[in-house]
């Protein structure tokens, strides 16, 4: 009996290990993205100049970690309402314990993403008003007067739309279309590269686009592992159900990054006055940042490819395998590339 107990304890002891290490990939993605953040914006922040006054180090660092938490808030949105259609609904009796834990987070997840979104407008007044705290006014006339204050109260708007439904699906459940939880968190990623480098072209609409389906395509990509492998890598049943839908979903999303990541930076350096190509891509803090966003996306086709091609068949048969190692690998690697975006959006491009 002592044996079994020891051993029992052994099992248990694992399986909360186990547990601790699914759960601790959505930390490593947010850990990574703020540091990445963090340490990209310093090493691009403005230079004092003599008579021109810059903003404080509250709002010189508080402002990309508020901002890159929008992204995370926004990315954990999406995957966390892709997940029922990853799961199907042919068997309620399986899925539901697990969705029943999805829904109040997706709300949870909407209303920090709305909440981020309103702070990143009062840090940006007060960037553009240094030396005192923002006022009614200053924000008003900021959200009044510049397009990335309305785009992102639009993004807060339509997050706060995405927690009223998603409230609704906590009481009425898959009742609640998941495809219109989907529209709705993916309508609210739509302003946010308006947040960014704005190009004066005709160009600048087919460019906005290629941002916006880059913004999409990586919160799918993202969120939509980050949902798969945390809540489903306990369940080898569902994983095995999940995990083949969001591979052929995740194929297609680094295809659109990737394309549309490229078209977005190289067109915005190309259509910079002043900027020359190639030579800007090595000289400028934009060009070095994207380089960066580049090789992280690189690093990224490895580790989704071992994933799909190694260790799917496994999953599919139902069979014990390292994919949590693997996914939390990978989504570090994307919390990374998040923060790199955020700075990627405030560097000198001349």
């Amino acid at each position: 009996m002592t044996g079994v107990r020891g051993m029992a304890g052994v099992h248990g002891l694992a399986g909360v290990r186990g547990m601790a290490g699914v759960r601790g990939m959505a930390g490593v993605f947010v850990l990574a993205a703020v540091a990445s953040a963090v340490v990209a914006s310093t090493v691009t922040a403005q230079e004092a100049v003599p008579g021109i006054v810059l903003p404080g180090p509250v709002v010189a660092f508080g402002l990309p970690v508020v901002r890159v938490l929008l992204d995370v808030a926004a990315v954990a949105t999406v995957g966390l309402s892709l997940l029922p259609k990853l799961l199907g609904f042919d068997e309620p009796e399986r899925t539901e314990p697990v969705l029943r834990r999805v829904r109040p987070l997706a709300v949870t997840a909407a209303w920090a993403w709305a909440i981020c979104a309103l702070v990143t407008i009062v840090f940006q007044t007060a960037e553009l008003n240094p030396g005192g705290v923002p006022t009614l006014g200053m924000i008003t006339a900021y959200v009044d007067g510049v397009g990335t204050g309305q785009g992102l109260l639009f993004s807060a708007a339509c997050a706060l739309a995405a927690a009223g439904i998603g409230l609704m699906a906590v009481r009425y459940g898959e009742k609640v279309p998941a495809e219109l939880r989907i529209v709705v968190a993916a309508f609210g990623l739509l302003p946010i590269p308006v947040t960014g480098h704005a190009v004066d072209s005709v160009w600048h609409d087919p460019i906005m686009i290629s941002m916006e389906l880059h913004v999409i395509g990586a919160a799918a990509w993202t969120g939509g592992l980050l949902a798969t492998v945390v809540f489903l890598a306990p369940r080898r049943d569902l994983l095995a159900t999940a995990l083949p839908k969001f591979s052929r979903l995740a194929t297609l999303a680094l295809a659109l990054v990737a394309a549309s990541g490229l078209v977005s930076g190289l067109g915005t350096l190309a259509l910079t006055p002043g900027v020359e190509l190639p030579d800007a891509i090595l000289t400028t803090e934009y060009g070095l940042l994207v380089v960066t966003k580049v090789a992280l996306t690189a690093l990224l086709v490895p580790l989704a490819a071992h994933i799909r091609w190694r260790l799917l068949p496994g999953i599919a048969a139902g069979k014990a395998t390292s994919v949590v190692g693997w996914a939390s690998a990978e989504v570090a690697v994307m919390g990374l590339a998040y923060g790199v975006a955020v700075a990627i959006t405030r560097a000198s491009i001349g």
